[in-house]
């Protein structure tokens, strides 16, 4: 039997970890074209099936993300503007990854290489694209912006690290007297010494006191924000481990849900389409209050997330018997002014039941009618352009 190195594998996206589609051929052919694919993360992805044209391939990949500016992307500088990322041993006859670089007698050494603008430059070529469909009228018109989906606030790039200086060994006491303190510049900058910082943080979500697994899942999820910004694959690495842990019944998913929804509210450009996957996990009373609170979170920085997914089956949550429920689903339908629910959110307006939830890690006392009344406010609102 092989080893688990050995295995054949689904070929992923090195920034958030998705599995990704088979690359294909453009519709227009051009000069040294490659197969090419898009994550569902904005990650642009070619396939140079015989591993020695990584050269070209990267060109075209960079080109192909900047949609055809040749001008703009020699422009762009790598880490300032755009990350990139390869996947080795892939055979594109049967997308897969192998490992072993042999698959029935036949020799595997395909590379796929990746690219991924940073939200500047995406939204600039986005922009661009834009201007290119639309009417001449349109483009006459001047200031006259396109409709975009909301965006959150991206962390700024993290800065890079002397090479020279002297480097600091992670220890689990003082990761969780970091977290503990809400440390997350002390932590970020200890995770550019020592790769552990992550894992020791996911250890500390086996807390017991609710409060506790709150803060550190919070805390979790902003140093991952800031890891992302360089490192986006360790962060991926660690979302499949909390989904892994989650779906394992022999194991505690104390902390681990709720650590799920902290990291993709942080980078929801990145690893927005987890949201599906946390979603599913609403059947589970033991995680239910779990991820109406990690959907709460991801609502603040994009609910047009919340929207993708069936999101109107949550409803019925706002009669549940457990007030803190009732709560956590009015803080989240607020959030993406549900106006579908204004009926079922009004009926809340008397409920005086006093609840505690978590705001950045900190208790907030609260009741069910207070609730009711800011998503009712949310949701009545008036769009910035006064509609």
């Amino acid at each position: 039997m092989g080893s688990k190195a050995e295995a054949i594998l689904k070929p992923w996206c090195p920034f958030c970890g998705m599995d990704i589609g088979r690359p294909t051929e453009g519709i227009q052919r051009k000069m040294r074209e490659f197969p090419m694919g898009i994550c569902e993360c904005g990650a642009v992805y070619v396939s140079d099936t015989t591993g020695h044209n990584i050269g070209a391939a990267m060109v075209e990949c960079l080109v192909s993300a900047c949609n055809d500016q040749w001008d703009l992307a020699w422009e762009l500088v790598p880490e300032d503007d755009y990350l990139t990322g390869t996947i080795e041993d892939y055979d594109e006859v049967t997308h897969q990854v192998v490992p072993k670089r042999n698959l029935d007698g036949r020799a595997v050494r395909g590379i796929l290489y990746f690219v991924r603008l940073h939200k500047e430059m995406a939204e600039l070529v986005k922009r661009f694209e834009q201007q290119l469909v639309s009417r001449p009228a349109e483009q006459a018109e001047e200031g006259a912006m396109p409709a975009v989906a909301p965006v959150a606030a991206e962390p700024a790039m993290e800065s890079s690290r002397d090479p020279k200086r002297p480097k600091k060994r992670a220890d689990k006491q003082a990761v969780g007297d970091l977290a503990r303190r809400g440390d997350v510049d002390g932590l970020v900058a200890l995770y550019a010494d020592d790769r552990k910082v992550l894992r020791y943080l996911q250890r500390l979500l086996y807390e017991p006191e609710a409060g506790m697994r709150y803060r550190i899942a919070w805390v979790l999820g902003q140093v991952c924000g800031r890891v992302a910004t360089r490192e986006p694959g360790p962060v991926a690495d660690l979302l499949h481990r909390l989904f892994e842990a989650c779906s394992d019944s022999a194991a505690s998913s104390w902390g681990m849900v709720e650590s799920i929804g902290a990291i993709i509210a942080a980078r929801p450009d990145i690893y927005g389409a987890f949201t599906r996957h946390l979603f599913n996990f609403m059947g589970d009373p033991g995680t239910r209050e779990a991820v109406l609170w990690g959907l709460g979170e991801i609502a603040a920085t994009r609910p047009d997330l919340i929207r993708k997914i069936p999101f109107y089956s949550l409803f019925p949550v706002l009669n549940h018997a457990n007030p803190v429920f009732r709560g956590l689903t009015l803080r989240l339908l607020g959030r993406i002014k549900a106006k579908e629910a204004g009926f079922q959110i009004m009926g809340l307006q008397h409920d005086t039941t006093p609840i505690t939830i978590y705001e950045q890690g900190q208790p907030v006392q609260t009741t069910v009618a207070e609730l009711c009344a800011q998503a009712t406010r949310f949701i009545h609102e008036e769009e910035p352009d006064g509609k």
